[in-house]
Formats: C-alpha cells, sequence, structure tokens
C-alpha cells in the first residue's frame, strides 16, 4: 500500500472505527434506497408529478433538525453518546418498517408520508450531531478530519447503490419493498454499536449541566467570525442548494420522461461525485477555508451546468460534478467546526451546524419545488446555482477581512 493510501484510509486503524464504519455502510445503503423510494412515490404513486408535494415531504423531514435544537445539542454534549445512537436507530429502523407495511398493504395516502416525514426527521435530529461528534470518541482528534471524510465515503458509496437497488427493487415489488429493506438494514448498525470495545473509546471532556446552555452555544458560535462565516454559508447552500430530491426527480420525469430505473441511476451518478469529494478530503492531512471557497463556487457552476444540460447523460455528468462540490464543501465544514471548537462545546455546535444546513429546508424546498412547478425543473436548479454562488462571495469577504482588525480570527484555529 503506498504512503497516499495510508494516509487517506489512516482511521481504518481503530478496531472501533472499522466496526462502526462497516455497519453505517449497510444501514446507509438502506437510507438510499428508502429515499429513492420516497420521491417516487410521491411524485408518481400519490400524485401527479407534483414538486410542491415533495417539497413539503422534505421540509416535514429537515424541520425537526432546526425546531429541536436546544435539546439535540443538548443530548449530544450530555448524554451517553453510544445508548442515544442506539435509542436513535432503533426508533428511524422502526418507522420505516410501519411506512413500509402501509405501502405494501395499499393503505398509504400522502398526509401517511407526512407524518412519516416528520417523526423520522426528529429522530435523525437527535442522531446526526450525536453521530458526528461520537467519531470523535471513535479515533480521537488526531484522525478526526480523515474519519469525517471516511465516513462521508461510506454514506455516498452506498449512495450509489441504494438508488440503483430502489429502482429495481420498485419495478419488480413496489415501492412498499424499497421502506422494509430500510428498515431491516437498520439491524446492522445495532450490532456494530453492540460489538464497539467501550475501553478502547476516547472519552472527551463533557459539558457541564446549567441552564440556557444551547444560548450559550450558540453565541458562542457567533461571536467566533469563521463559525459564523461557515453557518451563514451553510445557511445559504443548504436552504436552496441541498434540494436534489427536487432537481433530480423533476428533472427525470418533467424533462427526460425517465422510468423508476432511469430516476435511480441519476442519484448514483451523483454519489460518484460524493465519494470523488469523500476520497479527496480523507487525503488531506489538515482542513482549510480555502477549501470552502472553491467548493462553493465549483457547486454553483454545477448547478449552472446541470440547469441546461440538453441530454441524460451530459445531466449525469454535472451531477456527478455536483457530487465533489457539495462534499468538499460539507465534509470541510463538519472538520473545520469540530476541530477549531472546544470539546466540550462540540455537541452544541454541531446541533447547530446541522441545524442551519438542514433546518433551512422548511423554507427553501418549497420555493424550489414551486419554482420547479410553475418555471420549470431548470430554472429551480438556477436556484441552487445562485445559492452556491452567494456563498462563495461570502467566503471571499471574510478571507478579505480575515487579518482586518482586532477581532480577526484565523479561519480554523481553535480558539
Amino acid at each position: 500500500m503506498t504512503a497516499r493510501m495510508r494516509r487517506t484510509f489512516r482511521s481504518l486503524r481503530s478496531h472501533n472505527y472499522r466496526i462502526w464504519i462497516a455497519g453505517a455502510f449497510f444501514s446507509n445503503i438502506g437510507t438510499w434506497v428508502q429515499r429513492t423510494g420516497q420521491d417516487w412515490l410521491v411524485l408518481t404513486q400519490l400524485t401527479h408529478h407534483s414538486a410542491s408535494a415533495v417539497g413539503v415531504v422534505m421540509a416535514l423531514q429537515f424541520a425537526p433538525q432546526f425546531l429541536l435544537l436546544p435539546w439535540t445539542g443538548f443530548a449530544a454534549d450530555h448524554l451517553n453518546q453510544r445508548k442515544l445512537l442506539i435509542a436513535t436507530q432503533a426508533a428511524m429502523g422502526v418507522l420505516a418498517l410501519a411506512l413500509g407495511l402501509l405501502t405494501v398493504t395499499g393503505l398509504v395516502r400522502l398526509w401517511h408520508v407526512y407524518v412519516f416525514a416528520f417523526l423520522s426527521g426528529s429522530a435523525a435530529a437527535f442522531d446526526a450531531p450525536v453521530r458526528q461528534v461520537f467519531v470523535a470518541e471513535l479515533v480521537g482528534d488526531e484522525y478526526l478530519a480523515n474519519a469525517v471524510a471516511l465516513n462521508s465515503t461510506s454514506f455516498n458509496s452506498a449512495r450509489m447503490i441504494g438508488p440503483a437497488v430502489a429502482g429495481i427493487v420498485i419495478a419488480s415489488v413496489g415501492t412498499g419493498w424499497a421502506f422494509l429493506i430500510n428498515g431491516a438494514s437498520f439491524i446492522a448498525v445495532l450490532i456494530s454499536l453492540g460489538l464497539l470495545r467501550v475501553a478502547d473509546l476516547h472519552p472527551r471532556e463533557r459539558a457541564v449541566r446549567a441552564r440556557g446552555s444551547f444560548t450559550e452555544g450558540f453565541r458562542y458560535a457567533w461571536r467566533r467570525r469563521d463559525l459564523r462565516t461557515t453557518l451563514i454559508m451553510l445557511f445559504l447552500i443548504g436552504t436552496f442548494g441541498l434540494n436534489f430530491p427536487i432537481f433530480i426527480s423533476t428533472m427525470a420525469v418533467g424533462v427526460f420522461h425517465t422510468d423508476a430505473g432511469g430516476f435511480g441511476l441519476l442519484s448514483s451518478a451523483m454519489a460518484v461525485g460524493t465519494v470523488s469529494g469523500a476520497l479527496i478530503s480523507a487525503g488531506r492531512e489538515r482542513p482549510r477555508f480555502e477549501t470552502l471557497l472553491g467548493a462553493a463556487a465549483l457547486f454553483g457552476t454545477g448547478c449552472t451546468l446541470a440547469a441546461i444540460a440538453p441530454l441524460y447523460w451530459t445531466f449525469a455528468a454535472a451531477l456527478a460534478l455536483i457530487g465533489v462540490a457539495t462534499l468538499s464543501f460539507t465534509n470541510t465544514t463538519n472538520s473545520l467546526m469540530q476541530l477549531s471548537t472546544e470539546p466540550a462545546m462540540r455537541g452544541r455546535v454541531m446541533a447547530l451546524r446541522i441545524g442551519i444546513a438542514l433546518g433551512g429546508t422548511p423554507i427553501g424546498a418549497p420555493i424550489v419545488g414551486a419554482v420547479a412547478d410553475h418555471l420549470g425543473p431548470r430554472w429551480a436548479l438556477g436556484v441552487g446555482a445562485l445559492s452556491g454562488f452567494a456563498a462563495a462571495l461570502v467566503a471571499t469577504y471574510a478571507m478579505l477581512r480575515r487579518s482586518d482588525g482586532p477581532q480577526a480570527v484565523t479561519i480554523g484555529a481553535r480558539r
């Protein structure tokens, strides 16, 4: 194995991390099978190609990330992270099985999908921040950036497989089985959590329980210029750019007139780019703020190319480029914010990161869905392109000011 390969996969030296990432990989495949099935169910079976309905599902699924912020950050900083993950993963598995049974029996209605999206999103709101900071307990700060990148590699490798599997499953046995497969896949991650060597974990400083802990976390992040800039960029791209269920499904159905298999392949094409972006991130020694600027600009460029793509395969190629940009951007924000944040504040800061990145979806998804319905899918992608270019401008402004005046900070440095 070359030195570069050893550097790229260095987190796998940890027994606990190897167990964790193996279980997560199988569960992630199920997650992408369900996401594809859910979009297809809403767009083609429960509505007549309504992008607005897909937007509502997304809004309900991600609203809890923002609504529950005071509790999710507290839980990540104060509760036993392994036990909390067991609870959230089990809850999401049960919800997937229940929606699958409703769909297989033909009883599912659009409002059922809305309710399950909100309930699953509530469980995910507690799961996401603790899952991200739990990586530090698995590998320690030394390998944290690498482990974050490898997590994304696993998640997006599953993204290459999951949508393609979903297309086959939907075409052969029906959409409900996509949800049942996802429910069963949670068994893998629950087994991995049970097999971890607890004595080998890297416990970190725990926060002291006190009133106003969430407010303290918000103030901590907002008074740091580097964190504040990153959160603003996340809001712009997260709210108006990370609406891929709308972008891909409406282009697949409304522009290229594909079936479920063609829809799944487009999601897999984007995953090729995200895996590439994750591996590039894994090969870096340290995250850099300059990467955020480049990734945001690349995201805007990719969305622009996707919006004007004349053919199915040129659109797929543009999605791969968007995937590279998306993973470079999200991985860098994750690593920068964790490594530059005091350990006792990480749970709250990461909950705030996820809340800002995904909590804007209830605002952006309905807007993007309405644009797709009234002006066309290509214009919806134009909204995504503008979000990337706007975030790049914010980063440029921050870099020009970061050495200007007594309040300037070194982007990404621990304070």
